[in-house]
């Protein structure tokens, strides 16, 4: 039996969040477990000890946050850095997080028009998300279809709802979903000698 997803909301202003926040209550409301990275690391002192036992202790691991800047926010990118360590996340004996799952659920302020060759961000938005995939592979992580809201500012508030519902029901159906039955990671070796002895 699966255990209980964890979800990491990282988003540098909630207060004037409409969707993440929104997401992330409906999320804590319908029982899952949600660690605000912003509200848990104000200084940006990351403990990572407790932020690995966390992951330990879950085989979904979600990650919900707004897009910024083609990635993700800054704790965002410290709490990776500092938590997938080498020897723990990947590289030898970095077999911790093995067999899990990553789920992206973001946001982007652009519509999804301007997210084609077109549009002003020049590419799909899946050419973003090559860094999730590999970090993903890189961990013996399986990388899981993400959940986009494209346009956030300016969502319609049924659009908004309708998006809140299936996040919640994707959350509360998981992994009984159809298309992980088609996702093969490929898992990524490190050799020992791949970074130098500290």
């Amino acid at each position: 039996m699966s255990r209980p997803p964890l979800i990491l909301l990282a988003h540098p202003q909630r207060a004037h969040s409409r969707i993440n926040a929104e997401m992330a209550q409906a999320a804590q409301a319908a029982g899952f477990n949600v660690r605000d990275l912003y509200a848990l690391y104000p200084d940006y002192l990351i403990d990572v000890p407790a932020e690995q036992s966390a992951l330990a202790a879950a085989d979904l691991v979600v990650w919900l946050h707004p897009i910024h800047w083609y990635g993700m926010p800054p704790l965002m990118k410290l709490w990776l850095d500092e938590v997938f360590s080498f020897g723990w996340a990947y590289g030898p004996g970095g077999q911790a997080l093995q067999g899990k799952h990553l789920w992206l659920a973001t946001t982007t302020g652009g519509p999804e028009s301007s997210y084609a060759p077109g549009g002003y961000n020049r590419h799909f938005f899946d050419a973003f998300l090559p860094p999730y995939e590999q970090t993903a592979a890189l961990a013996g992580m399986q990388f899981l279809p993400p959940l986009v809201l494209h346009g956030a500012h300016r969502a319609p508030a049924d659009a908004v709802q309708a998006h809140v519902d299936v996040w919640v029901q994707r959350l509360q159906t998981w992994p009984d979903w159809p298309e992980l039955a088609d996702i093969d990671t490929p898992l990524c070796e490190v050799p020992a000698d791949a970074r130098p002895q500290e």
